[in-house]
């Protein structure tokens, strides 16, 4: 092992297991330590709201290396160990007890924490989040046959733990201040079969609803008390209103700071030799020329190499298209490329929407800017073709189930 190098990674998730990996893989044999504040050993999170919820998982299928992986390559695990402050200057980090961190090279996988609920009785101790492993046993605990769970929040994670508590015999009620479940994330058309999907399954929705605070007794929650004065009665309930990135440490040290850590598309920081990758990364894209923040595996998963790389001076950038998936009882989704709300024409469906088996593509005048699959498979690829060639296609083409994908090009 080369003595001279320390090369430093803050955070416990996928990014940072990755990034050790990739260090390896590229050469790195100087020292190499991964700070991370849980006590558990660098794991993936997507399970916490999917199959480790559901039963399905087992925990040790969560963690991104087994036991013996660090030990073998010579990767020192500070666990539970908080990173108090970043010193770009001294090349230092400062940990618990003022104990100071030297680094060559650093990278900031701190990822993002759930958006806490601002109203009265949010802090009861049945009033539950989404983030870490132990979150998820709480929840799995809480949804059992009959219970009832109040879930504040329509998005992804609130979605897929209504799924999970209904699949578990709870009645579930959602409440979204929206008009539909995932509304800012998919659109009209694409949020109807999910708000379709779910109450298929006997969730109730409340939509346009606003929470005046949650009630309770002795520190423990008993129900949601909406603005317009309907109390919904709850045995929990289950806040997933948002993430935010964890950007104190960065923030703090000077570092530019906007939506994330800002970095170009080599994933470097405005520091010297910082880098950020995963949640927590406001990245330059090259092909879609903007910064980006992006809160789902496949940043976690990819981007460490090209950090890696980066660290390693070599030239790498991160130009994957973004990519995320979902599984909700019998639907399960995959969504490649990037919209944001008023920034596409139209949704063109190819497939039958009533059935839950189909694609959506996201237009801007005649080029797709983003694809999601329903219930279709193996069709990941050439959705990323249509986005990256920008080449116009025939809309109703796109639309016909029998014409290949890589034939609607116009």
């Amino acid at each position: 092992m080369s003595p001279e190098n320390t090369f430093v990674v803050v955070g416990g998730g996928l990014a940072a297991g990755k990034a050790v990996e990739a260090l390896r893989q590229h050469g790195y044999d100087g020292r190499l330590v991964v700070v991370a504040d849980e006590p558990e050993k660098p794991y993936i999170r997507p399970p916490l709201s999917k199959g480790y919820l559901l039963g399905k998982e087992a925990r040790d299928s969560l963690y991104v290396h087994p036991d013996g992986w660090y030990a073998e390559h010579d990767v020192e695990l500070l666990l539970g160990t908080t990173a108090r402050a970043l010193d770009p200057a001294g090349r230092e980090v400062e940990l618990d007890g003022g104990r100071r961190l030297p680094y060559t090279k650093l990278l900031l996988a701190t990822g993002s924490s759930p958006r806490r609920l601002p109203v009265p009785g949010a802090e009861q101790d049945n009033v539950l989040y989404l983030r870490r492993v132990g979150d998820s046993d709480r929840l799995k605990a809480a949804f059992t046959a009959g219970a009832r769970i109040v879930v504040i929040g329509a998005g992804w994670i609130g979605m897929e733990t209504a799924a999970a508590a209904r699949l578990a015999g709870a009645e579930v009620t959602v409440v979204e201040h929206s008009e539909l479940p995932l509304l800012n994330v998919l659109g009209r058309e694409a949020a109807e079969v999910f708000a379709a999907l779910h109450t298929e399954h006997g969730v109730v929705l409340h939509a346009n609803a606003q929470v005046e605070r949650i009630t309770g007794a002795d520190g423990r929650a008993d129900g949601v008390l909406l603005a317009d004065g309907t109390h919904l009665p709850a045995d929990a309930v289950v806040v997933g209103v948002g993430a935010a990135p964890n950007v104190r440490l960065a923030e703090e040290a000077g570092l530019d700071v906007r939506n994330g850590v800002v970095t170009d598309a080599h994933l470097r920081t405005s520091v010297a030799d910082v880098y950020a990758a995963g949640d927590v990364a406001n990245a330059h894209h090259p092909f879609l020329d903007r910064h980006i923040r992006v809160e789902h595996w496949a940043n976690a998963l990819n981007q460490p190499d090209t950090a890696a790389q980066g660290m390693l001076g070599k030239d790498a950038v991160y130009d994957r298209l973004p990519y995320f998936y979902t599984d909700q009882y019998d639907l399960g989704m995959e969504y490649t490329g990037w919209t944001e709300p008023g920034g596409y024409d139209r949704v063109v469906f190819r497939g039958d929407r009533a059935a839950r088996e189909f694609i959506a593509f996201w237009m801007s005048g005649n080029r797709v800017l983003a694809g999601m699959n329903v219930n279709v498979w193996d069709v990941v690829e050439p959705i990323k073709a249509l986005i990256t060639s920008r080449s116009d296609v025939d809309a109703a083409r796109l639309a016909d189930p029998d014409v290949p994908l890589d034939s609607v090009a116009s």
